[in-house]
């Protein structure tokens, strides 16, 4: 199959769908029958090896299961796709009749292992979806792209699963959506895949992220769905069963991406006016990175360093104090901040290394 194609002409969001993991033939067809008679299912999804963070936990059941997957797909007509993590599982996962396979974050961030599944895939016609690393880089997302291509495999798919961090209070991942954003710069013609389930890792916030991700012109959903959710030997909190899928589905607000709006005079005068915004901001940037120069140049002469970090923390302080005033984001004020204290370092160590 071709999978890019799939999603081009599939009416958004092209839907993954099915359980985290494999736990049963029963489990797998019953799911598969009714995600199947919804209409709404493109992909069928199910867990065989399962990548957990400690040992004995629930780690899949292995190979005996890829039967299970197949034969469900067989029966309801829906294609198959399932996690490869080694040489060995995809090449079982090739064997076994498997439609498309998905590397998992963990996998993604191992260029060792993404070489060790491009090696066993050159000359192989199927689709792979790469989910991003757990941690937050670009370039090593990208780089996995890079790695398959080099073997080959042309019909490639990003999956957004969100990036692993320390006990947040809302999510199990965060979304860092510019990330996603950027890829999508990078490799404009590569399909992007949300996965809200694993980003949330609740299913009370499936929808919210869902819809951030329609609202980001993403191309498709992987949501994993278990007829029992409560029961389920993985990732429990955040399965749905296919009846609230559909509930789910049915809630998504779709808007267009009809590039035909970008002239209405309303937008256009609008964007205008950012674009004369965003000149005065710079202009504002460069005449504050000239006043650290001065900074510098004084600190040079007076013999001190260069982070002061009582000033810095008074500043920043006193930002992140007036967020609701500037009607932006505590994140998004430190983040800017932090971006331009670099830059007035980088700035102020230019001037005072120069022995000029």
């Amino acid at each position: 199959m071709n999978l890019i194609q799939k999603i081009k002409e599939a009416s958004r969001p092209f839907l993954i769908a099915g359980p985290c993991s494999a736990e049963s033939p029963e489990q797998v067809m019953s799911v598969a029958k009714k995600l199947a008679a919804s209409g709404k299912t493109q992909l069928l999804r199910a867990g065989i090896w399962k990548p957990r963070t400690r040992p004995n936990s629930f780690e899949g059941m292995g190979d005996i299961a890829l039967p299970w997957l197949v034969e469900a797909g067989r029966e309801t007509g829906l294609p198959v796709t399932t996690e490869i993590a080694n040489r060995n599982h995809t090449e079982l996962a090739l064997k076994a009749g498997v439609d498309v396979l998905w590397i998992g974050a963990r996998t993604t961030v191992n260029p060792f292992a993404i070489q060790e599944i491009a090696d066993v895939l050159k000359g192989v016609d199927i689709p792979v979806m790469i989910k991003n690393p757990v941690n937050p880089d670009l370039d090593l997302w990208i780089g996995a792209f890079e790695r398959l291509e080099k073997a080959g495999v042309r019909d490639l798919s990003a999956i957004h699963r969100g990036f692993s961090i320390y006990k947040h209070p809302k999510y199990r991942n965060v979304a860092n959506w510019e990330i996603p954003i950027a890829l999508r710069e990078r490799l404009p013609n590569i399909p992007i895949i949300c996965d809200p389930s694993h980003i949330s890792g609740n299913r009370d916030l499936l929808l919210e992220v869902s819809q951030k991700a329609m609202d980001l012109n993403f191309d498709g959903l992987m949501i994993e769905t278990h007829p029992t959710p409560e029961k389920a030997w993985s990732d429990a909190a955040q399965q749905l069963t296919p009846e609230a899928l559909n509930i789910l589905l049915n809630q998504l607000v779709l808007r267009t991406n009809d590039s035909s709006y970008l002239e209405h005079k309303e937008l256009h005068d609008s964007r205008m006016k950012i674009a004369q915004l965003d000149d005065k901001l710079f202009d504002f940037l460069t005449e504050r990175m000239q006043l650290a120069e001065k900074v510098g140049l004084f600190k040079r002469e007076h013999n001190i360093t260069i982070l002061q970090q009582e000033h810095w923390t008074k500043s920043i302080t006193a930002r992140l104090s007036k967020s609701e005033e500037y009607n932006l984001s505590e994140r998004f004020i430190r983040q800017f901040m932090d971006a331009i204290h670099q830059e007035s370092i980088r700035h102020q160590t230019k001037v005072m290394n120069n022995r000029q």
